[in-house]
């Protein structure tokens, strides 16, 4: 009989990712929360990046890697926020910091479990004094506090550790991940690894989450993929929205396996079946590689929990900078998290949908809402009264003419699709959408847009984040980015949700179904003097059936 718990994930942030700006971030000065791209409600904290999420006893716990002494390796802590709401998030001392020959050079990402009888015990990843990757393990000191201020750690770390006999690269050996019990009454735990160019999920089993022993065969594996890191696994239900305990396995879910690709640096998904007798994932068919991504925006190091609270499956995903070294040094901090997603599979069984999480809403304030109207080619609609730098805007288009869509004779990657078709390159059917962070004269903006095409005989929506005319400062990051959007123009409207927090630009597509976060900076329009406006830069006009915004208020960020 399957036995259902609590269990949470951890991300993982290393310095080797991301390089020169985690190691330099030293700089903190005294008015960052002034600055005008410090966000106002997706949470960082004071300065360097960040890790994930927990919930116990009534509270969310995340914790977030951290240097007190400057953010260079050997001194990372895991710091510590809880919150009831995943909105508002009040600071603690940090709960893991190097102390033993097994962490000494870091205490860097893992995974915590709740165990029987509400007992929570954290895997992670731990530097030796060799520089070796092993996995230890901590645990609460006193169950009573729900606050979990203080864990201790096991004599018998490290718990895992590369051998000669199990032929692990000790340098590519990190990010255990949630725990699940099999019908066995054996827990497992994924840990990421690979062997030449071969990526790999490791299997661990233990009777008592204490001894563990490494399986014969990885959970999973694929050829050329490079290092995995960041496993993820969990189940999803086949049918609806509600999410289940990462240890449920049966007929009416689907499994999930999702990677962050070190060599891509994204996070890619595939979705199958779990045989639990033999410890295999299967990928179903068309998953065969990694192809679906969770955002084709700047994200990486995500992970999901199971609220027990809400019945949900909630994922956090790290962003990182678009901003120079110099830049960064100057503002003294580096990544944020997204807003918290629910995540649940889509009814046709091929991809996951992701959603803002309802508690955000109650930063919502000072409600804009337009009429329905054609938006004529060419046309821009300025969205007046929303605080347009911290705002939240849904709507949804309606087109009519879809026979003059512009024909795709050949296949091509989103991305680059984008990037060849701006927003200023028109066409029949698009683009059209919002402009955010619009300077007057319209010198910057970042615009957020769909495009119609017939391929092979079909429609085909493609979503887009242009970031090319973002900011003046071309030391800055001004990718593109592009998603394809699995809906049907003739039968649904294209809907788009769009959240601005002064350097974020985070948006849903297709009801979720495709999201795209970018950061930008501009020098014009910051604080006030930042406009959004509804556009249509195509030939063909397009029906605006809903338009509602609001102005966001700030959270509490640490």
């Amino acid at each position: 009989m399957t036995m259902f718990i609590s269990t949470i994930s951890l991300f993982t942030l290393f310095s080797a990712i991301y390089g020169t700006a985690a190691t330099n971030l030293h700089t903190f000065s005294s008015d960052s929360y002034n600055q005008p791209y410090r966000t106002a409600y997706h949470f960082q904290p004071p300065k360097n990046w960040i890790n994930g999420p927990l919930r116990y006893g009534g509270l969310y716990h995340l914790f977030y890697q951290y240097n007190p002494k400057g953010a260079v390796w050997g001194n990372i802590v895991w710091a510590h926020s809880v919150s009831k709401d995943l909105v508002n998030w009040t600071p603690l001392d940090p709960a893991i910091f190097p102390s033993q020959p097994s962490d000494i050079n870091g205490c860097w990402s893992g995974s915590a479990t709740v165990l029987p009888g509400n007992k929570p015990a954290i895997l992670y990843t731990g530097i030796n004094p060799l520089n070796q990757q092993v996995q230890n393990m901590a645990k609460p000191k006193n169950l009573s506090d729900p606050f979990l201020r203080e864990w201790v750690k096991s004599t018998k770390n490290p718990l895992m550790a590369p051998t000669s006999a199990n032929e692990i690269n000790s340098s590519s050996f990190r990010d255990p991940s949630t725990a699940w019990l099999g019908q066995d009454g054996h827990w497992r735990v994924l840990v990421g690894s690979k062997r030449r160019s071969r990526g790999m999920a490791l299997l661990y089993r233990s009777k008592d989450f204490s001894d563990w022993v490494q399986a014969k065969h990885p959970l999973h594996s694929t050829l050329g993929s490079g290092m995995w890191e960041c496993p993820d696994f969990f189940p999803v239900l086949k049918n609806g929205q509600l999410g289940v305990d990462t240890s449920v396995n049966d007929d009416y879910v689907r499994h999930v396996l999702k990677v962050s690709l070190d060599d891509k640096k994204h996070d890619y998904y595939m979705i199958g079946s779990y045989n639990g007798a033999r410890d295999r994932f299967i990928p179903d068919k068309g998953f065969e590689e990694f192809v679906l991504r969770y955002d084709y925006g700047k994200y990486y190091a995500s992970k999901t929990f199971f609220d027990d609270g809400e019945k949900r499956r909630v994922l956090l995903g790290w962003v990182n900078e678009s901003s120079s070294v110099a830049d960064d040094i100057k503002k003294g901090w580096s990544g944020i998290h997204t807003i918290p997603r629910a995540i649940w599979l889509h009814k046709s069984g091929k991809q996951l949908v992701q959603w803002p999480v309802e508690e955000i809403k109650k930063l919502r304030e000072k409600p804009v809402n337009l009429s329905p109207q054609t938006l004529k080619g060419g046309k821009f609609l300025q969205i007046n009264g929303v605080t347009a730098t911290q705002a939240d805007v849904e709507i949804s288009f309606e087109v009519n003419k879809l026979i003059e869509a512009e024909v795709l004779d050949n296949w091509t990657d989103p991305k680059i699709l984008c990037s060849q078709k701006g927003s200023s390159i028109k066409s029949e059917l698009g683009p059209f959408g919002l402009l955010v962070f619009a300077s007057e004269g319209l010198q910057e903006f970042t615009s957020v847009f769909f495009r119609i095409f017939k391929y092979q005989n079909k429609n085909l929506v493609l979503l887009c984040s242009d970031q090319s005319r973002s900011s003046l400062n071309k030391n800055n990051d001004l990718t593109t980015y592009g998603a394809f959007v699995d809906v049907e123009p003739l039968h649904e409207q294209l809907s788009l949700r769009t959240l601005t927090d002064h350097s974020v630009v985070e948006s849903f597509g297709g009801e979720g179904r495709a999201c795209i976060t970018a950061r930008v900076y501009p020098t014009l329009a910051i604080n006030d003097k930042a406009q959004l406006y509804a556009f249509n830069n195509g030939t063909a006009d397009v029906n605006i059936t809903r338009l509602n915004a609001w102005s966001m208020k700030k959270a509490q960020i640490n």
